[in-house]
């Protein structure tokens, strides 16, 4: 594996008709990450998947997979994808399909993709269109492994599924990750399914990049605080404080960066996961809601 950035952005920007899914992005995933990549609906997470395997091309910046822009003529042969509909050959076989990915991809593994087919119990003569929806789930991100990428993206591959399957999925997934020791980049609504998985983080909001890296530095750099509501105007720097929000006498505010506060009736403690995601959202969200009130 490489030891080097597996995917990266810079000034990166998608504009359709109505406006700007993505604007200004900037990241680096470094290899061997597993990533996280979070945001409200709309945020431009397929947009951006889409930009990296050559399907979109961006209308500003770059974006690179392992140094290498995507180009028109066919995805990196790095990258695997799995996208949200987990398009397959619904009238295909299961063993159908394994061939067509055989013969369709250069880097194809044969016996590694019947290994897994077989571990999660799919029969191979099975018509895709006869599969439940998390028989259909295995067999994609089979196909989407067996090409042995480097760097895999999954856009949102569990929506669809029930919470036995999800675990499957996520067990399987993250087996082959100890196995290979491949970068993946998963984009996911429900956070808890993320808590614990995954060890980089990456959130886009309105269109653009609102918090990116490792899961553990992001975390050590953020203190949640819980104190009177009004104790709390000048109390932080100018900066660093990524949301404030006040329910009554009580004040709950998000800092980054700034030294711990010393003074009664104050507590802090390291946010978790869902914490910090939702606040960096809340707060993207109310700065958008400014913007369209000004500009009205």
């Amino acid at each position: 594996m490489s030891t080097t950035i597996a995917l990266a952005a810079a000034e990166l920007g998608k504009r359709y008709k109505r406006g700007w899914a993505l604007r200004g992005c900037g990241f680096e995933l470094p290899a061997g990450r597993v990533a996280a990549l979070v945001g409200p609906n709309g945020a431009g997470k397929s947009t951006l998947m889409a930009l990296a395997t050559g399907l979109l091309t961006p209308t500003t910046g770059t974006i690179r997979i392992f140094g290498d822009q995507p180009v028109r003529s066919g995805t990196h042969p790095k990258l695997g994808f799995l996208a949200q509909d987990k398009p397959l050959f619904r009238r295909f076989t299961v063993a159908e399909t394994l061939h067509a990915g055989r013969a369709l991809n250069p880097t194809w593994d044969q016996a590694y993709a019947e290994r897994l087919i077989a571990e999660a119990g799919v029969p191979t003569q099975a018509r895709i269109n006869t599969l439940s929806g998390g028989q259909r789930t295995r067999v994609a991100l089979a196909v989407a492994l067996g090409r042995r990428p480097e760097l895999l993206m999954l856009d949102e591959p569990l929506a669809d599924l029930d919470p036995v399957a999800r675990d499957e999925v996520m067990q399987t997934l993250m087996a082959e990750v100890a196995e290979t020791g491949m970068t993946v980049l998963l984009s996911s609504h429900v956070l808890a399914e993320l808590d614990g998985v995954c060890d980089h983080l990456l959130v886009l909001a309105g269109g653009g990049v609102r918090l990116s890296g490792d899961v553990d530095d992001l975390l050590a750099e953020h203190q949640l605080l819980i104190g009177p509501s009004e104790d709390s105007a000048g109390l932080f720097p100018t900066g660093s404080v990524v949301e404030s929000r006040s329910t009554g006498r009580q004040a709950t505010v998000l800092v980054r960066g700034a030294a711990p506060v010393d003074r009664p009736g104050w507590v802090a403690h390291e946010p978790t996961l869902e914490e910090l995601v939702k606040a960096y959202l809340r707060s993207a969200g109310k700065a958008k809601a400014v913007a369209e009130a000004v500009s009205a």
